[in-house]
């Protein structure tokens, strides 16, 4: 009986620590996708094909992360529509790089 308890927790460790990393997985997913979803309202072609080529290449090839990409792409597209000022291209590519940078480290091979 004693040993159960151990066996337990660490099982319900491990669930829990898949479910961080899901949802850090699908914020940075939903982070990129607010860019592309700028990135488009704004005209910013190069900016909006580096988006989709980064989800496309690092995110497991799942509907929920692709529903995540498209529903944050949307969401920001329409949001940008309100009359909002577009950042220049230079302030989208920082913002897209530190976002890759994210994404990268919330699906390293090996988790």
């Amino acid at each position: 009986m004693k040993l159960a308890a151990p066996i337990v927790a660490l099982a319900l460790a491990s669930l829990s620590f898949t479910g961080i990393a899901a949802d850090q997985g699908t914020a940075a997913v939903e982070e990129v996708g607010k860019i592309n979803g700028l990135a488009l309202a704004c005209q910013q072609p190069a900016i909006v094909s580096r988006a989709r080529n980064a989800v496309q290449t690092t995110a497991p090839k799942t509907r929920a992360y692709g529903e995540a990409f498209e529903n944050a792409t949307n969401a920001a597209y329409l949001e940008q529509g309100k009359g909002l000022p577009c950042p220049d291209a230079p302030t989208l590519t920082k913002r897209l790089s530190e976002a890759e940078s994210r994404l990268q480290a919330a699906f390293k091979p090996g988790q």
